[in-house]
C-alpha cells in the first residue's frame, strides 16, 4: 500500500487550497479513505472520511461547511478541498486508509494559513 499526498502550501486566511492523495497497492474502490491533520504539539486528528463508494462522508465539526472530501475510484485518488481557511487549519495533512485492519499513512503535506 502506498499513499502519496500532493498539494498544500501557504495561503492567506480566507483563502482556498486543495490537497490530493494518490493511492496504490490495494483495491482502492473497496476501502474508506481518511484525511487527518497534525499541528505542532497537538495530537493528530481526523478531519474527513469518505466511504468506499463516496456515498457516506464525515467531517469533524471544525471544518464542516468549509472542507469537501471527494474521491475518484477510477484514478485511485482522494481529494480535500479546503475553503475559508483559518490560521488554526495550519497543520501537516495526512492521507490514511485501513486495509485488513492495518493503518497506512502518506508522508504528509504541509498546509500553512498565514497573512
Amino acid at each position: 500500500v502506498q499513499l502519496v499526498e500532493s498539494g498544500g502550501g501557504l495561503v492567506q486566511p480566507g483563502g482556498s487550497l486543495s490537497v490530493s492523495c494518490a493511492a496504490s497497492g490495494f483495491t482502492f474502490s473497496s476501502y474508506a479513505m481518511n484525511w487527518y491533520r497534525q499541528a505542532p504539539g497537538v495530537e493528530r486528528e481526523s478531519v474527513a472520511t469518505i466511504s468506499s463508494s463516496g456515498a457516506s462522508i464525515y467531517y469533524t465539526d471544525s471544518v464542516k461547511g468549509r472542507f469537501t472530501i471527494s474521491r475518484d475510484n477510477v484514478k485511485n485518488t482522494v481529494h480535500l478541498q479546503m475553503n475559508s481557511l483559518k490560521p488554526e487549519d495550519t497543520a501537516v495533512y495526512y492521507c490514511n486508509c485501513r486495509v485488513k485492519v492495518k493503518a497506512y499513512w502518506g508522508q504528509g503535506t504541509q498546509v500553512t494559513v498565514s497573512s
